[in-house]
C-alpha cells in the first residue's frame, strides 16, 4: 500500500472513495457531484486530500482544510473527512492516514489537528483515541445552518 496526496491525475479513483464516504453518511449516492467537488478542492487547492491505494485500487483517504487560531497566532488543520473503504478495515489504513495528516500538520508548522465525527462512531472514536486525539472537554460546538 502507498500513502500520497491526491493530485487532479487521482480525481476518478477519490471521487468514487468520496462517493462511498458521503454514502456512509447517509447521503445519496452521487458520482458525478463527488468528482466536481473534490476537482474544485484540487484545483482551488483550498483542501489537502491524502489517498491510500493498494496497487491501483483507491482504498482511503482523509481530506484536511486549514484554518488559523487566533489566539495563538498559528495555522490549524481541521480533519473533516476520513474514510476506508470496506475491504481495506482493520489493515491499518486509518492509522496511515492519521499520521500523514499529523506528518503534514507538524511540516506546515500547525498548532493542531481538530475533527469531529458522529457521537455512535465508535470504532472512528477508537481509532482517534489510540492516535492520540483527546475529546474536547473545554469546549461545545455549536452549529448554525444555514440550508
Amino acid at each position: 500500500m502507498e500513502i500520497f496526496q491526491a493530485t487532479i491525475e487521482d480525481l476518478e479513483g477519490m471521487s468514487n472513495l468520496f462517493n462511498l464516504y458521503r454514502i456512509f453518511y447517509q447521503q445519496e449516492s452521487d458520482i458525478e457531484g463527488a468528482k466536481t467537488y473534490i476537482k474544485k478542492r484540487l484545483v482551488n487547492e483550498d483542501s489537502v486530500i491524502f489517498v491510500v491505494r493498494d496497487r491501483e485500487v483507491y482504498v482511503g483517504f482523509t481530506q484536511l482544510y486549514p484554518t488559523f487560531s487566533s489566539v495563538s497566532m498559528k495555522r490549524t488543520w481541521i480533519l473533516n473527512d476520513l474514510y476506508v473503504d470496506k475491504t481495506a478495515r482493520k489493515k491499518g489504513v486509518g492509522e496511515m492516514l492519521l499520521q500523514k495528516a499529523k506528518d503534514y500538520a507538524i511540516e506546515t508548522g500547525a498548532k493542531s489537528i481538530s475533527l469531529s465525527t458522529a457521537i455512535d462512531n465508535y470504532a472512528a472514536q477508537r481509532l482517534y483515541e489510540k492516535s492520540g486525539y483527546t475529546k474536547d472537554s473545554q469546549f461545545y460546538q455549536y452549529e448554525l445552518n444555514l440550508i
